[in-house]
């Protein structure tokens, strides 16, 4: 590690910010309890690279929570490729309601997920070990993904657990409207209908997040 590298000197300059109580909510135990873990473990497991830490509210935590919106308050929610639990951890968190699974096929990462869901208490929350085509029996209300694949793959792999009128969203980054319109063959292909590309305000002076909703075509989702 070098000394760019060192995170003993690097300090989220959101932390104590007296807006993310109030912006979580009923949530905001659980997320900063996440948080600690994440700040604790995160770099040495290879969650999460040395420099995110300084950065963990605003490209993570607020990040993940901007998916809450587009989502179901009860029925099944997937997210795929949960990795370190972002945004799927926060979902679920956030949305006590709904069923949460976290779905990952790496067993470090499952082994991870599983430590935080217990310490959190989060009831509404199982880890699953299993890539998208091996979990064809979930059909969910909506799908959840960060950093997992541009669009034109991702719908292949999220559209199939996903029902008739349910959900994809999807957290992207600048490129998301190129994404969009890259991947209009497989969303076809995929029976994708109605597809928007959203910027999302979480905090002032914090970059807004874009998000990504697709319908599984079929039924009524977000329009």
């Amino acid at each position: 590690m070098t000394e760019d590298d060192d995170i003993t000197d690097l300090h989220d300059p959101l932390d104590g910010d007296p807006r993310l109580p109030d912006f979580f909510g009923t949530a905001w135990p659980q997320v900063e309890g996440f948080r600690r873990m994440l700040v604790d473990q995160g770099v040495l497991r290879g969650l999460i690279g040395p420099r995110e830490v300084s950065r963990l509210w605003e490209r993570h935590l607020l990040n993940s929570a901007a998916a809450v919106p587009f989502l179901p308050t009860s029925g099944l929610i997937v997210d795929l490729g949960s990795g370190a639990g972002l945004p799927g951890v926060v979902i679920a968190a956030m949305v006590p309601g709904a069923r949460v699974v976290l779905l990952e096929p790496m067993e470090r990462r499952t082994d991870w997920l599983t430590e935080v869901v217990d310490a959190l208490g989060l009831s509404n929350a199982e880890v699953r070990r299993a890539r998208a085509q091996e979990a064809l029996d979930l059909q969910a209300d909506a799908v959840t993904t960060r950093a997992v694949a541009a669009l034109d793959k991702l719908y292949g792999w999220a559209m199939p657990l996903i029902r008739p009128g349910g959900t994809l969203v999807a957290l992207k980054g600048a490129r998301a409207q190129e994404e969009i319109d890259n991947g209009r063959r497989a969303a076809r292909r995929a029976l994708v209908g109605a597809v928007e590309v959203r910027e999302v305000a979480t905090l002032e002076g914090v970059e807004p997040t874009r998000v990504v909703t697709a319908v599984h075509e079929g039924g009524k989702g977000v329009r």
